[in-house]
């Protein structure tokens, strides 16, 4: 990954540290580790926030995100910003294709409902579409997750590698100059 990029974009650190959304994470938040741009801590953060940003809490992701960046020393940041993908505009489409694709692999049909904004219509709609519900949103978290994980993993790799060659390329040039 373009590690002047991703600083580009990073939040300040100090700013996270100093934080009041994060003040319960106290003296943990000043690992070094949490805002290194390796390869290592990038395409886990990757994981940890399409992972979460997918759970199904109402209530949440930001302390869970905190607790799995600093329990796996991946980049705070990165996973932040990846776990405010699900927002509340984005919800209603995320869960209702997470529940059609827990439907799918549950094999059982789609039910069809109308919207009613009450406390009754989520509780009977909830009763009886958990299982897809909690399945789909499982899937689309761990598929994501992985995805983005290799492919970060991947890119990084792929990225250093031809930083390599064009070094070594221009080295071979100069030796052929000064000969």
């Amino acid at each position: 990954m373009p590690r002047k990029f991703l600083k580009r974009w990073s939040p300040d650190p100090n700013a996270l540290k100093s934080s009041s959304r994060l003040r319960f994470l106290g003296v943990l938040l000043h690992d070094p580790n949490l805002f290194h741009l390796t390869r290592h801590s990038v395409s886990s953060a990757f994981f940890i926030g399409l992972v979460i940003c997918f759970f199904p809490i109402p209530v949440g992701h930001i302390p869970l995100v905190a607790v799995a960046s600093l329990w796996f020393r991946c980049n705070l940041p990165i996973a932040f910003a990846l776990v405010m993908i699900s927002n509340p505009l984005t919800f209603p489409f995320i869960y209702y294709a997470a529940y059609i694709l827990g439907c799918w692999i549950l094999q059982i049909p789609i039910e069809t409902f109308h919207f009613h904004a009450s406390w009754a219509w989520f509780k009977s709609f909830f009763l009886e579409a958990w299982k897809p519900f909690v399945i789909g949103t499982l899937t689309f978290g761990l598929v994501s997750g992985g995805v983005s994980y290799c492919i970060i993993q991947w890119v990084w790799r792929w990225q250093v590698i031809s930083r390599w060659r064009t070094r070594k390329h221009k080295n071979k040039c100069k030796k052929k100059d000064f000969s």
